[in-house]
């Protein structure tokens, strides 16, 4: 199978990155694994017959080295990796089918796939490491030879793209040496302090303890930074991710600082400033007499993509959990730039979506049979706090009892216990002209309709209740009503009668 990535479209790493291909990560993963091999009979837990067997047939080649892989399929290992999601677990099969029988309980023994890797990753982190720091170190003496040279040279100090006042380009390339420096320092202190993994499936080390024993489980992470030639780890860091955060952050700064010289380069070099110049510039294919800062260029584009490069790293380290998903996918730095392609071929591998059954939630339910526990304890503790702060009884079943005057509450009583009702707080009253409880007005969610008496600030005035006056009663007279006499006239409601003052 051809290669991934040859450096067509990044010619910035073509010949560079021989430290951290495929084949340098397997060679390193080989070397992990018979590194525990060699740490268990360092605290002398494993034979050394058969620790010997294992590193003779793994191609052992000390410590801080990686192992001799010519033997083992890279293309084949990687695609066998797909199942499990990592290269380890199809790699211990492979290791044990190639040492002896008698030595392949030794294999990967009480170890978990993050171990492995995690440690694989630091070994091959620290050989990368080592040679970045030869190449600054370098580039330090080339700038510091290069501003004692120019010192004396002026030149013009720009800001914001203006000219402002004179400067050197001694005085410049100092200030370019300091930025490497700093870098330098600290990615030397970043690969130093690069720590083996070793913890076991919970970082627990309870499987090297039931192997070993407790003081030879104690003393094997040690054993094992040193047979690799790290630094011995104070404890797991599975979900700690420093070590791998704070290298790529060194790693950055190193390559920032490298970026600003190419940037300067670049821009001091056009035909219009033609203060600097490389010292072998690029061609052109038609345009024969450019001179193309083509060194500048390239060192620019990795400048440009190492702080995304960076911030992938950091955010895989914020994941919960032992073992986060996705962690594992994202924390090589090289494959960044092969995620999109990565994803589209892998579609096809994805196993269809399962529905939940009656059956496996039964099932769910009783591998959970330490987390119910746990609930039952926690919901003990309530209970037994309860009692300490109501008295005894349950206090929300005697308030429950109580409120409804359940057969409870009746036992309760009969039993010297309090009686129903007893203990609760007696509704208070409201005093006259007391403002009422708030109301909401039309239906449930409506807006309430303002009241009388409030400010527009929302705040009720402070005036007393208004009392009111007792109406008085006026006694009405009583007026006699005039009398109607029968004379011969039509009166209201009357028959016709004599005049008055006519005779019978």
């Amino acid at each position: 199978m051809p290669a991934v990535d040859e450096g067509l479209l990044t010619p910035v790493a073509a010949d560079a990155d021989a430290e951290v291909t495929d084949a340098a990560v397997a060679s390193a993963l080989v070397a992990a694994e018979v590194a525990l091999s060699r740490a268990w009979a360092a605290v002398g837990a494993a034979p050394d017959a058969a620790v010997s067997a294992i590193s003779e047939a793994l191609g052992w080649a000390g410590p801080g080295s990686g192992c001799d892989t010519a033997w083992l399929s890279v293309p084949r290992l990687a695609a066998a990796s797909v199942a499990g999601g990592n290269p380890v677990i199809p790699l211990v099969g492979m290791l044990k089918d190639r040492v002896p029988v008698e030595a392949r309980a030794w294999v990967h023994r009480g170890a978990t796939s993050q171990d492995v890797l995690d440690s694989a990753l630091m070994l091959v982190a620290r050989r990368a490491g080592r040679e970045a720091l030869q190449t600054l170190r370098r580039t330090e003496s080339l700038l510091a030879g290069f501003a004692v040279v120019h010192r004396d040279e002026v030149a013009a100090a720009r800001t914001l793209t203006q000219h402002a006042v004179p400067t050197t380009i001694g005085a410049r390339a100092a200030s370019w040496l300091r930025g490497v420096t700093r870098a330098r320092v600290r990615l030397a202190e970043a690969v130093g302090q690069l720590p083996a993994q070793l913890g076991g499936a919970g970082g627990t080390l309870a499987a090297f303890v039931e192997i070993g024993g407790p003081e030879a489980a104690a003393s094997l992470p040690v054993a094992y930074a040193a047979e690799l030639g790290l630094a011995a780890p104070a404890a797991p860091w599975h979900v700690t991710r420093w070590p791998v955060t704070e290298l790529g952050d060194a790693l950055v700064q190193a390559i920032d600082a490298a970026g600003k010289v190419a940037a300067d380069v670049a821009t001091l070099s056009r035909t219009e400033i033609g203060e600097l110049a490389e010292g072998a510039g690029g061609g052109s294919s038609a345009m024969p007499q450019k001179q193309n800062p083509t060194a500048s260029v390239l060192l620019r584009s990795a400048a440009l993509r190492a702080p995304q490069l960076g911030a992938t790293l950091h955010l895989a380290g914020g994941f919960r959990g032992r073992r986060a998903p996705g962690r594992r996918l994202a924390r090589r730095v090289a494959d960044a730039a092969r995620a999109p392609a990565a994803h589209t071929r892998r579609d096809r591998h994805a196993p269809p979506a399962r529905r939940g059954t009656p059956r496996g939630c039964r099932r769910r339910r009783l591998r959970r049979g330490a987390h119910r526990r746990a609930h039952r304890v926690r919901a003990a503790l309530d209970r037994a706090d309860a009692r300490a702060r109501h008295g005894r009884g349950d206090p929300h079943r005697g308030r429950r009892g109580r409120r409804r005057g359940s057969r409870g509450a009746r036992a309760r009583v009969a039993r010297g216990g309090r009686r129903p009702g007893a203990g609760r707080r007696a509704p208070r009253r409201r005093r006259r002209g007391a403002p009422g409880p708030r109301r909401l007005h039309g239906p449930r969610g409506a807006p309430r309709r303002p009241r009388r008496g409030r400010r527009a600030g929302g705040r009720r005035r402070s005036r007393p209740p208004r009392r009111r006056r007792p109406r008085a009663r006026i006694p009405r007279a009583r007026i006699p009503r005039r009398p109607v006499h029968n004379s011969g006239r039509t009166g209201r409601g009357g028959a016709r009668g004599p005049a008055d003052g006519d005779s019978a």
